[in-house]
């Protein structure tokens, strides 16, 4: 299957609403993770009419409230706290029309060995609560990413980890490392029942939105334009010269829901392991640019001639800086420490860039892509129209 949506950026979502009752669905899709950067593009590009595999219906899994800025998604909202067994059994197991898992959660916590045993418990959970209650399910996808080419983020440098460029059939570390736990149970699980199949999916940094994400690296340093702009201060660049110089690549979350729609419905996909990223490589340099055009905010550039502040040093007492931002902008009300993920920020622009290789997934018949400048603008656009920033 040759990809529908290769290369094109910014499609205009045609809504589809539920309530048609001569809507007749063909796959039944259960999202987990809805409100995240992939979780709310997959929420958006599956009901689609001309996406592959449907018409489909669409379940959508987050612990949090419904939020508003994706209020009009046609899909049925589930809030479950995937980590507690009861509530999601409770919840989750009355779904027996499902064909398709989405599995693009995770949660962070303190230690490798936490991130282990939280991270698993979550994906057992899900699949204990659906496997013996949907009698139609056929493919269960799970995200993972990076990490499993370098490691844990704690121990980032002084791990063992694999020169890149990462390829998928590269052995695994032998450091403690989540995503392996996934991929573990994922592999168990699925062979209890019979013909259901497995994909996972790599990417690398995701350019994308979603208020609600962890890792979402451009809405920060929307905010973070955002409050340069507003103080009258020029946009300087966080982190070290070699992320400043060296190549890196991007994810585009719209490409990487793709690609998990993509291993769900073709059949040469199946059981198979892939990285996703956009094909082309950029330098942070060239990026800093673009942001700072975006938000018409002088370029500050690489520091190279003063001490280097950390994002999080920076940030740390603007908190009232956003509150007068949101008001006087009356933009959707958040605060700083919601849009604000500079933890991860600092680590990836600390950093040189990692590149993966995309010949598995061509060779597989995946052939998407994306122009990762034209993907960091659209997202920006879609960012301001949410009135995330101003």
């Amino acid at each position: 299957m040759s990809w529908w949506r290769s290369g094109f950026v910014g499609a205009a979502r045609k809504k589809l609403e539920d309530s048609n009752p001569l809507r007749k669905y063909q796959r039944f899709a259960l999202i987990v993770g809805v409100t995240g950067i992939v979780g709310n593009s997959l929420a958006e590009i599956l009901p689609l009419h001309d996406t592959p595999g449907g018409p489909w219906k669409v379940y959508g899994v987050a612990r949090r409230p419904r939020p508003p800025w994706n209020s009009d998604y046609p899909m049925e909202y589930i809030q479950c706290d995937i980590t507690n067994p009861e509530e999601t059994e409770s919840k989750l197991s009355n779904l027996p029309d499902l064909t398709h898992v989405f599995y693009v959660t995770w949660a962070n916590c303190s230690t490798e060995e936490e991130n282990c045993q939280v991270n698993g418990q979550m994906l057992r959970n899900v699949l204990n609560a659906v496997m013996p209650n949907s009698p139609n399910l056929q493919h269960v996808s799970l995200q993972t990413g990076r990490r499993h080419y370098v490691g844990p983020f704690e121990q980032c440098g002084t791990n063992e980890f694999h020169d890149g460029p990462f390829y998928e059939d590269l052995p695994r570390l032998k450091n403690l490392n989540f995503y392996y736990t996934l991929e573990d149970i994922l592999f168990s699980e699925v062979t209890k029942k019979e013909g259901l199949t497995w994909s996972v999916h790599r990417p690398g940094l995701i350019f994308g939105f979603s208020p609600n994400s962890m890792m979402n690296i451009l809405g920060s340093l929307c905010v973070y334009a955002s409050i340069c702009k507003h103080e009258g201060e020029p946009l300087k660049f966080p982190g070290t010269k070699e992320a400043w110089n060296s190549y890196s690549d991007a994810s585009d979350a719209d490409l990487v829901a793709e690609h998990h729609i993509w291993a769900a419905v073709d059949p040469i996909a199946k059981n198979e392991a892939f990285n996703i990223s956009n094909g082309d490589v950029f330098k942070w340099k060239d990026i800093w640019k673009v942001l700072a055009e975006q938000f018409d905010v002088e370029n500050g550039g690489l520091q190279e001639d003063e001490e280097r502040k950390s994002l999080n040093e920076l940030m740390k007492d603007k908190g009232p800086v956003w509150d007068a931002i949101v008001t006087e902008n009356e933009l959707l009300p958040t605060k700083l420490e919601q849009v604000g993920g500079w933890w991860f920020v600092d680590l990836i622009l600390s950093n040189e860039g990692m590149l993966d290789i995309m010949n598995k997934s061509k060779e597989h018949g995946f052939l998407g892509f994306r122009n990762s400048i034209s993907s960091l603008v659209s997202w920006i656009d879609k960012i301001k129209c949410c009135k995330i920033v101003p």
